[in-house]
């Protein structure tokens, strides 16, 4: 077998007596600039500082709930249009374009648990705690005329969760049981559960359309085939998941929302040990979207923060935070990948831009040039360290800053004690486990 090597010859570059001048290479092709990467380099460094300077995410707050916002939804058919529901069981619709509010329904008694968009477009879904679903048209009544569902359904329980499916008339909703129902009967078509006390969340998988998965309180994950009569599979973590969403594009993988502060993303074909932990918030982590291309996330924590993270990536990219803002408790991805929408418990609707130094509105061909060069030039040289130290840096509020520090400590002294136990110990008598598997108790099928 020939093995190829790099040979060189000293004669060309070691110099015959300390007096010779030192041999440059050079290459005479005249299209090749000798300075080209330490101008490229400063060009990296002047876009990165630039990004920086005119992140401005924040655009918008709708404000005109009366309580704390407690959900949302996204229109299936309209960028501009979306609905929220508050605790005091009203539903508002919102023009995103115009940032005002177009119509108010006092929908429910007590609060609004969760609401879907009809994959038509033509009607919305809502539930709250009086035990009702109700089915409203999208388009307003006349005036005068009294706002009316089209249709209401009278459960047993207080429903939690609800979702559409993605091409015809069949909903779930979740409560103490999961329930599939069909849009033209008063009672569930089929109803699953697995010895669960109560369920927090129900979402169908975008493309596998007959597969949902639904967030329990026994702190497991349970997944579920419409065509079968018993549900699939669940795991068990070591604490409660709130809620989770399904990746749009790669739709066997879904990312839950967790109580110990993390994200989860999973591979369903394999529950034994998350694909990736997210790390970042400070406190319980209370909802997910994920972004339509399937590259991203975004989560809102009750820690009063919003982060969005690449689904490949343990750490976040980018952290969103107001003076004003307290715990969030829903968040939306726009369905033109450009803006993030949040509502929280101080009664307002904030809309976000999903990339901070994104320029807004019609750009000319020259600026279009300009910013896909600077993107090039900031990939090429991200591990620099002065780039990557200005392209990471986030001013953060006190509580998260100093809250953050310490987890740090506690988690290093964690560290520590494992390490010393294993030392200490015979070889083999102590499992070692990898941050991954810590979080799964077990997996049932």
């Amino acid at each position: 077998m020939k093995v190829q090597m790099l040979s060189r010859n000293p004669d060309d570059y070691v110099r015959e007596t300390k007096y010779d001048i030192q041999r440059v290479p050079r290459n005479y092709d005249p299209t090749l600039n000798p300075f080209e990467v330490p101008r490229e380099y400063t060009r990296a460094m002047n876009a990165t500082k630039l990004e920086r300077v005119l992140a401005k995410p924040f655009l918008a707050s709708l404000d005109g709930h009366r309580d704390a916002v407690n959900c949302m939804a996204k229109h299936s058919t309209s960028l501009s249009t979306l609905l929220s529901g508050a605790c005091d069981g009203e539903v508002k619709v919102w023009n995103l374009t115009k940032h005002n509010c177009v119509r108010t329904i006092p929908a429910h008694e007590g609060f609004v648990r969760g609401m879907v968009v009809r994959f038509c477009g033509t009607s919305f879904f809502s539930i709250g705690d009086d035990k009702t679903i109700k089915q409203w048209n999208m388009e307003a009544p006349g005036y005068g005329v009294e706002e009316e569902p089209i249709n209401t359904i009278l459960g047993k329980t207080v429903f939690t969760g609800l979702d559409h499916h993605q091409n015809n008339g069949t909903f779930a909703t979740c409560g103490q049981t999961v329930d599939i129902w069909d849009e033209q009967r008063s009672t569930p078509i089929r109803s699953f559960s697995w010895g669960v006390e109560s369920f927090s969340s129900v979402r169908f998988n975008p493309v596998e359309t007959e597969l949902l998965a639904s967030c329990a309180s026994d702190r497991s994950i349970v997944l579920y085939d419409m065509r079968e009569s018993m549900p699939l599979k669940k795991v068990i973590m070591t604490m409660r998941s709130n809620t989770l969403s399904w990746n749009p594009m790669e739709a066997f993988y879904f990312t839950c929302a967790n109580e110990d502060y993390n994200l989860y993303t999973y591979d369903m074909r394999n529950l034994e040990e998350p694909v990736r932990v997210h790390k970042d918030h400070v406190s319980a982590v209370l909802d997910v979207d994920y972004s339509p291309t399937g590259r991203e996330f975004v989560s809102a924590s009750f820690d009063k923060s919003i982060r969005i993270f690449p689904k490949e990536n343990i750490h976040s990219r980018e952290v969103y935070h107001t003076k004003r803002m307290q715990h969030v408790v829903c968040v939306k991805w726009s369905a033109d990948n450009k803006y993030v929408m949040s509502g929280s418990d101080e009664m307002n609707i904030r809309l976000w831009k999903a990339n901070a130094a994104e320029k807004l509105g019609v750009l000319s061909h020259r600026e279009k040039l300009a910013a896909n060069y600077n993107q090039k030039l900031k990939e090429k040289f991200q591990h620099h360290p002065k780039v990557k130290r200005i392209a990471r840096h986030r001013h953060l509020p006190k509580h998260i800053y100093m809250d953050t520090k310490e987890h740090n400590v506690m988690r290093e002294a964690r560290r520590r004690k494992e390490r010393n136990v294993i030392q200490h110990s015979k070889p083999g008598a102590v499992p070692i486990l990898s941050e991954r598997k810590k979080h799964v108790v077990a997996v049932v099928k």
